[in-house]
């Protein structure tokens, strides 16, 4: 009747859970009896997990309370496990980093990057086990077969090698993954700029760069550094060679770092080291070049304003421009000795201002004997860390002439105000040369001005 009391049933997951909703008699029906909950149990057949209490408990609510009571668990079977196979996980820490928040201003986006580098004989995947799985029975006693879970996982290509569980990078490089295969490769090229898309570029091999570098991202390689266009250089340190067929440009307050060779069309704005030989087709602009080698400019390159230092020589077209800067050209120096004596000379310097103040407390009337002999021990401390110093200063003068044979060449004019030097003797251009070779002569220590 409508009006009896009655037990909903809703089989969930499959069969393997059984809730139920118990609702008392209305308008005189009849209660549910236990007969009532045993008849529908066989009829709904299910025999595996159930759970007397809980219907037990609920039946005397809704019958001496007269309540519904909804959701009781009925029966619960065994849920089945499926079975995991073995497979090989991706490290699931490469690649990861903090994403700040919206109004995070503190962050510096260019530090972001797409790439995933990994150092040599980093773990880039470990090998998961099998998992094992079981049978489930549902609440109708019957057997449900476990399924095989196949995973998708990575395998090692070139540059890797397995140790026990772990795959490992043979190099410090690049993680490339194609079609599930793990490869490190010991280069990196972007097809188009270097922006906020890549970031900052940090790699330990050789770089090739398609488009331009766009100011303030910085650039740091293990290896050689290609750019096929401009490079709005903000800072960059290049272990081996630079190679950029556009200019480099600069803004005032760039600083580049070249193990190898530099080759470039021109250089504005910039403070550049290289320790190898410096190759600039049409100008420098504005810059201050250091190469332990040498600078060598086309026919028509010109260089205009900065310092030039050259160990072993600069051969350019011209020098200086009438309405430019004038160019400081040294050569012949090691200049990296020479920032080492003029740091040695600042030392000397505070030393002589600490040794004069020290000596006029001395002679104060004032001081007592006792500080007078603690004074007198400082000054003796002073005086010998100035005179290892200018012993310093001595050894550094004479190795500082490193390339007597230096020379400095202009196929076109050397424009008045130009300041040529080569181990440290000066010539200073009070009128235009033309087509010449500037050499040092040792009888003399004057530079000598030859007609090419």
């Amino acid at each position: 009747m409508d009006n009896d009391g009655k037990i909903t049933l809703k089989f969930i997951n499959g069969d393997f859970e059984v809730r139920g909703d118990f609702y008392p008699p209305q308008n005189g029906g009849s209660s549910i009896s236990p007969d009532y909950i045993r008849t529908l149990l066989e009829e709904s057949r299910i025999v595996y997990g159930v759970n007397m209490e809980e219907i037990d408990k609920a039946y005397k609510e809704c019958v001496e309370g007269k309540n519904i009571v909804k959701d009781v668990l009925i029966a619960r079977g065994e849920p089945m496990v499926n079975e995991t196979l073995e497979y090989m996980q991706l490290n699931p820490l490469l690649g990861q980093f903090e994403t700040p928040g919206k109004d995070d201003d503190t962050v510096d986006h260019r530090a972001r990057s797409p790439f995933i580098i990994v150092k040599k004989d980093q773990a880039i995947a470990k090998q998961k086990s099998r998992k094992p799985g079981k049978d489930g029975i549902n609440v109708h006693g019957e057997t449900v077969s476990r399924g095989v879970i196949r995973p998708e996982g990575v395998s090692g290509g070139e540059n890797t090698r397995m140790e026990g569980r772990f795959l490992l990078s043979n190099i410090a490089g690049q993680l490339i993954q194609a079609k599930n295969v793990l490869s490190i490769r010991d280069y990196l090229i972007i097809k188009g700029p270097v922006d906020y898309k890549t970031g900052n570029i940090l790699f330990p091999g050789n770089v090739e760069i398609d488009g331009p570098v766009s100011d303030g991202f910085k650039i740091y390689t293990g290896g050689s550094l290609t750019i096929k266009q401009a490079f709005d250089v903000t800072e960059a340190v290049i272990k081996e060679n630079l190679n950029v067929a556009g200019g480099i440009i600069g803004r005032g307050r760039a600083l580049v770092k070249v193990g190898g060779n530099l080759r470039t069309k021109f250089i504005e704005n910039c403070r550049l080291a290289c320790r190898k030989s410096i190759f600039v087709e049409l100008g420098i602009v504005n810059s201050n070049i250091f190469t332990l080698e040498n600078l060598e400019m086309g026919d028509k390159g010109r260089i205009v304003g900065g310092d030039i230092f050259a160990v072993k020589g600069v051969r350019t077209g011209a020098i200086g421009k009438k309405d430019g800067k004038a160019a400081h050209i040294h050569c012949g120096v090691d200049f990296t000795l020479e920032q080492e004596k003029e740091e040695y000379n600042g030392k000397l310097r505070i030393l002589a201002g600490k040794l004069s103040r020290l000596r006029q407390l001395m002679e104060e009337p004032q001081a007592s004997s006792e500080k007078k002999v603690k004074m007198q021990a400082l000054l003796g401390r002073l005086e010998e860390e100035q005179q290892k110093a200018q012993i310093k200063v001595t050894e550094l003068l004479d190795r500082l002439n490193s390339y007597e044979n230096a020379i400095v060449e202009v196929k076109g004019e050397i424009v008045w105000g130009t300041t040529i030097e080569i181990c440290q003797a000066v010539l200073f251009v009070t009128e235009p040369h033309k087509n010449v070779r500037i050499r040092f002569d040792r009888e003399t220590r004057k530079l000598i001005v030859d007609k090419l």
